[in-house]
């Protein structure tokens, strides 16, 4: 009785106790050494999207001989597919050419700093040591990147990596091409319900439980590991709100299969969510609007405004920063302003869903900023008066005396017509919260013990960005560690 009552305190602290407490009887779903395999592979990896896709492909490339993709919907990527597939590194080549000088050092101090020093350290130090390597990584495989970098928004520093394709089609393409090479199976339309460990919360992981969209259950081995890439859980509203009800009535961008169940089967073979609260939201369409728009990627030539035409805050801010100050006006969305010169330096994607919301109305173009005001419904003097200020002190200036936005994003004006804006609300985008890892990226219990066979890469885990995630960092957070969990996979003793 002692020692049940103990690890039931144990899991409350966590924040989990009711959930451990409820499948406490449940072990033969989820403990049992003895069950009826269905069938039996080296390495089981939960997830087909970036972090995932990087596992398999690493471990092949270790020496795996075995490997099963597994991925609830009906296609692979992720979110990795529909990100804007930015990747932050400090890059030896490209940087230096655009006169930038950045360090992994650099990129390290500002990403703890971004997060207020919540993420742990020894992750984000391998986190960013290893940006470069992802990328060199990537373009082994075929991945093709500019020969430019620049600062997303929320990424702090001019060292975006930018897709030749646009968003994530590009890491979809050559992780699927190099998976087929390497002989992985990856199959869709296959949920994982439940992991399975020897004991409920002691041995090996040696297993996953499987929900085919129809059919039975079927229960698939792992001699080596299993990886969790499962994602975050922004598309479960109740999570969500729990853990930040600040998000209330806010939708998502992500797509419906961030839902948590994987991490929460985690939990009920003994492993330790941390950072749950850490919430982030990002540009999307406001509430009663269709479309999620987007003008803001590039901060040097953007800004965003309220109705009154007032700038509302420093472009190049943190995320948490940047909704705040949208969330804070009155009316609880703004807008993004651009010229002719910052929106065709979109991809086509981007342009193309610019043109579909002019539409219906949630986007506007026009030859000058008074026309387009009008057009936005936006006081067409605050505007101008906005503008004119931008351009002919800020940027003249190479100084922001109202939001102090870097000089680095001050050199391009926003005169070049035509203009554009979109609407600019708030959508959950990225759940910091999740799986507590080393830097093996494997899965560790509350005690912070390793859990044999268990790793997780991804937004799964949790512990790495801290309060707020610096743009740029979530693609490189999924094949850094995609990487590093897929490897240490393959080297497991079967």
């Amino acid at each position: 009785m002692t020692a049940n009552l103990t690890r039931r305190r144990m899991l409350a602290a966590a924040g989990i106790g009711t959930a451990a407490a409820a499948f406490s009887g449940a072990a033969s779903a989820q403990c049992r050494n003895d069950l009826k395999w269905d069938e039996t592979h080296e390495i089981v990896v939960v997830g087909a999207g970036g972090a995932g896709m990087a596992a398999a492909v690493k471990a092949a490339q270790t020496g795996a001989k075995d490997i099963l993709v597994l991925e609830k919907l009906a296609f692979t990527g992720g979110n990795t597919l529909i990100a804007q597939g930015f990747i932050n590194a400090a890059d030896p080549v490209r940087q230096p050419r655009q006169g930038i000088k950045d360090s992994p050092e650099n990129h390290m101090k500002q990403t703890l700093a971004a997060g207020d020093f919540r993420g742990d350290p020894e992750r984000v130090k391998v986190l960013c040591d290893n940006a470069y390597g992802a990328i060199t990584w990537l373009e082994s495989l075929g991945m093709k990147f500019k020969d430019n970098v620049i600062q997303i928004f929320g990424a702090l520093y001019p060292r975006s990596h930018i897709p030749a394709l646009p968003k994530g089609q590009g890491y979809g393409t050559v992780l699927t091409k190099a998976t087929k090479e390497l002989g992985v199976q990856v199959r869709t339309g296959l949920g994982v319900t439940e992991i399975i460990r020897e004991e409920q919360f002691a041995g090996r992981v040696i297993g996953v439980k499987v929900q085919p969209a129809k059919g039975p259950a079927r229960f698939i081995r792992a001699t080596k590991a299993v990886v969790l890439a499962a994602g975050g859980f922004s598309g479960n509203r109740y999570l969500r709100e729990l853990h930040d009800p600040r998000v209330k009535g806010l939708g998502t961008d992500n797509l419906p299969g961030s839902t948590g169940e994987v991490a929460m089967a985690a939990v009920r073979v003994g492993a330790y969510l941390v950072g749950m609260d850490f919430i982030q939201s990002t540009p999307g369409a406001p509430a009663g609007k269709k479309m999620k728009l987007l003008l803001n990627f590039n901060v040097n030539g953007s800004i965003y405004v309220d109705k009154r035409g007032n700038r509302i805050v420093n472009e190049g801010e943190r995320r948490d920063v940047i909704r705040d100050a949208v969330l804070g006006t009155p009316e609880r969305y703004g807008y993004t302003v651009c010229d002719n010169t910052n929106f065709m330096s979109y991809d086509a994607v981007n342009r193309k869903a610019i043109m579909e919301g002019i539409k219906i109305n949630e986007a506007w173009t026009a030859p000058t900023i008074r026309e387009l005001a009008e057009k936005m419904g936006v006081d067409p003097a605050g505007l101008e008066k906005t503008i004119k200020r931008y351009n002919e002190v800020f940027v003249k200036n190479g100084r922001d005396d109202d939001f102090h936005k870097q000089p680095v994003n001050l050199t391009k004006r926003i005169e070049d017509g035509p203009f554009w804006a979109c609407y600019t609300g708030m959508t959950v985008h990225h759940t910091m919260g999740g799986i507590n890892t080393n830097v093996k990226a494997q899965a560790l219990d509350w005690e912070g013990k390793v859990i044999p066979g268990l790793y997780a890469a991804g937004e799964i885990t949790g512990g790495i960005h801290g309060t707020n995630r610096v743009g740029g960092n979530a693609v490189l957070d999924c094949f850094v560690f995609g990487q590093i969990a897929g490897e240490n996979a393959a080297k497991e003793v079967a």
